[in-house]
């Protein structure tokens, strides 16, 4: 199975594959563990390297891959025991080392959203371990799908972080 998409990109998000909670998933509040939420973003990330063409057969054969040097998740609504959940994402900005991405987590089959993912990742050398950029075709590929997903509406709570409410 390739790695990348012959196509061009889609002017809309990336849309995960359809992902069901696993049973010791739920915690003892009786929903998803917060730990898993991560899980299943990074799952649907895997599933969107494919389309950069940065997934295992790239790591393999070629020595890179990305590292998380930032994330951040909003708990929005619960998600239980046997909610269909995709995820949907958009490549926000990249440089040549960089890509800015932001997840949201929905109900598959209502489409309620029920948490946000914003991450920043790092290109690594695998044999140096170390931050470089990505090779030209990858850099080409990750430019065409951040101009199409710049065209799309920008979903609400890019930039947020986490304080006390101001009083006033």
């Amino acid at each position: 199975m390739p790695e990348t998409s012959a196509t061009a990109p889609d002017a809309e998000p990336f849309r995960s594959s359809i992902m069901q909670v696993e049973p010791q998933w739920i915690d003892y509040n009786g929903h998803l563990n917060m730990a898993y939420y991560n899980v299943m973003f990074d799952r649907a990330i895997d599933e969107f390297w494919l389309e950069l063409g940065i997934g295992p057969v790239y790591k393999k054969e070629r020595h890179g891959s990305t590292f998380t040097a930032e994330c951040h998740v909003r708990y929005l609504r619960e998600i239980h025991m046997g909610d269909p959940v995709q995820i949907f994402v958009w490549l926000l900005d990249a440089d040549d080392k960089r890509l800015h991405t932001f997840e949201e987590m929905r109900h598959a089959s209502e489409g309620w959203l029920s948490a946000t993912s914003e991450n920043m990742s790092l290109h690594m050398d695998m044999n140096a371990r170390r931050v470089a950029p990505f090779p030209p075709d990858i850099s080409e590929r990750i430019a065409a799908i951040t101009k199409a997903h710049a065209a799309l509406p920008r979903p609400v709570g890019i930039g947020r972080s986490v304080a006390m409410p101001s009083k006033k």
